[in-house]
């Protein structure tokens, strides 16, 4: 559903947030670790996010990655549509580019009602509820 970059995206937002709450930092090397992605990959991603303030960075001796409390509060829908575009959100399902409500692909009617759950979920999911879970042990990242 997700393109691999925006996979490891949300996870290495996720795992920052859960191991920075109390105000440390993590670095590519534990976040490559806790999220079972390769290092260089995972650093070019958070570079960018953190370009566009989706996660904080800080350089020097004890810096890397956390997050602050705007950070937590965003979506996993404006993560989705920063790395992956509107697609997911617009897109038909068969991946026709002429589909729409006049000229519909055989599965358009019931792919749309699926399309806004899927947008409506993921506007609802925010980071700081999945550290929560985390925290709970409802959830995880990596066994």
């Amino acid at each position: 559903m997700f393109s691999k970059t925006c996979e490891y995206a949300i996870r290495a937002l996720i795992f920052i947030a859960q191991k920075s709450k109390d105000g440390s930092r993590v670095g590519i090397k534990d976040i490559s670790a806790g999220i079972d992605s390769p290092e260089y990959f995972i650093a070019k991603i958070l570079q960018d996010l953190s370009r566009k303030d989706f996660v904080q960075s800080a350089k020097g001796p004890n810096g890397g990655f956390y997050m602050d409390d705007a950070n937590l509060e965003q979506s996993v829908a404006d993560i989705v549509r920063e790395i992956d575009g509107d697609k997911l959100f617009s897109g038909c399902g068969l991946g026709l580019k002429e589909c729409s409500e006049d000229h519909p692909c055989p599965i358009h009617k019931d792919f749309k009602h699926i399309r806004q759950e899927i947008k409506t979920m993921l506007e609802e999911s925010r980071i700081q509820l999945f550290v929560e879970n985390l925290d709970l042990k409802l959830t995880f990242l990596k066994q």
